[in-house]
């Protein structure tokens, strides 16, 4: 699946209808301080839900996020790092091994410690950025052509499975909790 305009956030409110209270970000100074755009559909996302908590497991990292835990300039910030340290004895994913530049960003992040990246690309618009999940504490990677929007509604609807991920999650019942105040 393509995932250039693959805004799946029609389905994510079939799921589970969106908060009354949009939230609103300056994507352009939050761009600014990481150093590139971010895919049109997760600042959607952001807008409709915020930073949240899917089914008791999976949270929507959101730059400046009410409950700082899961701030994605935090996050990006720690990660770059963490990963860096990680594949100084691990190998990296065969995604990020082209040599092309190729690198990982958060967008999300489960409470049992897996992470799920943007696959970002030198010369790839972010809305044709795919997603990556790392297994928690380990160096299994899976790589999904989807946007993060696409992977999120097709991972709550059953439609997509992550040999990752918790398989406890989708629940049969759908949770959602918006971080911090609505």
């Amino acid at each position: 699946m393509d995932p250039v305009n693959d805004d799946a956030l029609p389905r994510l409110r079939e799921i589970f209808p969106a908060p009354d209270t949009p939230r609103r970000k300056d994507w352009t100074g939050i761009e600014r301080a990481l150093g590139t755009g971010l895919p049109a559909d997760y600042k959607e996302l952001v807008r409709v839900y915020g930073g949240s908590n899917w089914d008791d497991y999976l949270y929507v990292l959101e730059p400046g996020c009410p409950n700082a835990h899961y701030d994605l300039l935090t996050w990006v910030e720690q990660q770059a790092e963490d990963l860096e340290d990680l594949w100084a004895y691990e190998e990296k994913p065969a995604e990020l091994e082209a040599g092309d530049g190729a690198r990982v960003l958060p967008w999300a992040v489960t409470d049992n410690g897996e992470g799920l990246y943007w696959l970002v690309r030198p010369g790839l618009a972010p809305d044709r950025w795919t997603v990556m999940v790392n297994e928690a504490r380990g160096a299994r990677w899976e790589h999904f052509s989807v946007s993060c929007t696409r992977f999120l509604a097709s991972a709550l609807s059953g439609e997509l499975h992550s040999g990752v991920l918790s398989s406890s999650f989708p629940l049969a019942v759908h949770e959602f909790r918006r971080l911090g105040p609505a």
